[in-house]
């Protein structure tokens, strides 16, 4: 499939069958791609995981590329005496570069001035010839990002909630910098050579396959660091395929030329190739600040791998991530889950599995798990955990009717509970009566489609609660099941 775009319209041609179909031009471009990332998240029933490149922070904080970092090293070590360029032009690869100027860094810190520069540890035998190095890179960036309290554009702000929202599985991510720890504080970050000890790839994890900032000797900065992750990268690849196998995708903030991303991809795409050559539940983001305005937008990336192979994947193009969040969001759980809850339980039943009941260090019924394991939903109450379904847990999540809500308020009738909620509306641009929520949910109660309750959580007493009393409040607006119904009460 082709995109032509003419003036401010926009026409879909159809390979297989010459068929045009008209559009308006990125608005439409938009709601298609945002339409592809919510079916993907919906048809693979997981969330997704996001793989984050030094993109993602510039576009927050400015922070460096790879190039520019080098560019600033080179700047600032006084035993460098030739400008970035030189070294650009006499080592094509980055890598090289960074070898070459982790040398300048250690005569640095050797010299008189220069140990006034580096903490004393750094000077004792066993430490490694590019610590100086990557001891001045860590700082760097541990004082170039900033607390999330700094970042005041609207624009960003409003991303940066969405971004949140999107509640992933899992983040990787090959930047240096802890901005991601910022944004996800639930999350776990797993550095370096850590991934490939883990028992499991679990859940609420930020993979930090490059190292951080937070631990200077697991940067993986020059020639040598990526001579041994090169020689890992498989058994790197090999944890990760769950994850690409089965969870939608997103790359944020690289490029397609991108060495590190090739490489993991050429590891796997044998595994990820689909019959008609597109893996669909790969999404590249292309950051393009001229995307509202381009003649045509690419919908697919051909990207280049090792020898000679390539992979198709679908393409982004966005001058903003806003609405591309609010996408991978529409299918996150209704109220915020604690990561570290999913993570003890996942690691728990992982060794119950692998290790104590093969063991027999504990006492196990057989009869009842196996009855548990086949029995449709009868696994989760093994567990102490139950759904919705289960009349008792549902009314104790919504256990108030409109009439209810205003008695806890301190109101004599619904109307004035209704009222509030109709003020929300008009404030706020949603109507949290018209689907299902965190605050309502319609339940239909006899066999006439006209049978139906409203009922209201506690969530809701709290929220309108909150507008009575003047404040200002953030709405979960997502959408928790079922089809846009309402009532007045």
């Amino acid at each position: 499939m082709s995109r032509h775009f003419l003036g401010p319209f926009a026409f879909t041609r159809y390979a297989s069958s010459g068929l045009y179909s008209k559009m308006t031009s990125y608005t439409e471009y938009q709601e298609r791609c945002s339409t592809a990332i919510r079916d993907v998240v919906s048809d693979r029933g997981c969330q997704p995981i996001l793989f984050a490149g030094s993109g993602l922070s510039k576009r927050f904080f400015d922070a460096p590329s790879w190039d520019a970092l080098l560019t600033h090293l080179c700047s600032v070590c006084p035993t460098i005496v030739n400008d970035y360029g030189y070294y650009r032009q006499k080592n094509q690869d980055l890598p090289s570069i960074g070898s070459e100027i982790a040398d300048c860094y250690r005569e640095w810190a050797w010299s008189k001035e220069g140990r006034k520069m580096f903490p004393s540890e750094l000077f004792t035998s066993d430490q490694p010839n590019d610590i100086y190095l990557k001891h001045y890179v860590a700082k760097h960036f541990l004082t170039l990002t900033p607390p999330l309290s700094k970042i005041r554009k609207a624009a960003m702000k409003k991303e940066l909630d969405s971004l949140r929202k999107i509640q992933p599985h899992a983040i990787i991510s090959t930047n240096y910098d802890e901005f991601l720890e910022r944004v996800f504080p639930d999350f776990t970050p797993v550095v370096g050579q850590q991934i490939l000890r883990t028992n499991y790839v679990s859940v609420g994890e930020i993979f930090k396959i490059h190292g951080c900032a937070k631990d200077p000797r697991s940067i993986v900065l020059t020639a040598e660091d990526y001579e041994e992750w090169t020689r890992k990268k498989k058994y790197l690849s090999a944890k990760l395929l769950t994850y690409f196998a089965e969870h939608p995708l997103v790359f944020l903030g690289y490029s397609g030329t991108d060495d590190n991303i090739r490489a993991i991809l050429s590891d796997i795409d044998e595994i990820l190739a689909e019959p008609n050559g597109v893996v669909s539940n790969i999404f590249f983001v292309t950051f393009n600040p001229d995307a509202d305005s381009a003649n045509s937008l690419p919908d697919e990336k051909l990207i280049a791998l090792h020898d000679g192979r390539s992979i198709r994947v679908r393409n982004i193009d966005a001058n903003d991530y806003d609405w591309i969040f609010r996408a991978l969001g529409a299918g996150a759980p209704i109220k915020k889950v604690d990561p570290k809850i999913l993570r003890a339980l996942l690691a728990r039943n992982y060794e119950l599995v692998r290790h104590d009941i093969p063991r027999k260090t504990v006492q196990i019924d057989f009869t009842t798990l196996e009855h548990a394991v086949n029995a449709e939903g009868q696994f989760a109450n093994l567990l102490g955990i139950s759904t919705l379904d289960n009349p008792s847990v549902f009314n104790a999540v919504y256990p108030y009717t409109l009439s209810g809500v205003a008695r806890e308020l301190g109101f004599s009738y619904w109307s004035h509970a209704d009222k509030l909620i109709k003020q929300i509306r008009d404030e706020y641009h949603v109507d949290i009566k018209s689907f299902d929520n965190i605050y309502h949910i319609t339940v239909k109660t006899g066999s006439s489609d006209t049978s139906l309750t409203q009922k209201y959580s506690q969530d809701c007493v709290d929220l309108l609660a909150a507008v009575r009393d003047g404040k200002r409040v953030q709405l979960d607006d997502t959408v928790l099941t079922g089809p846009d119904q309402s009532s007045d009460g």
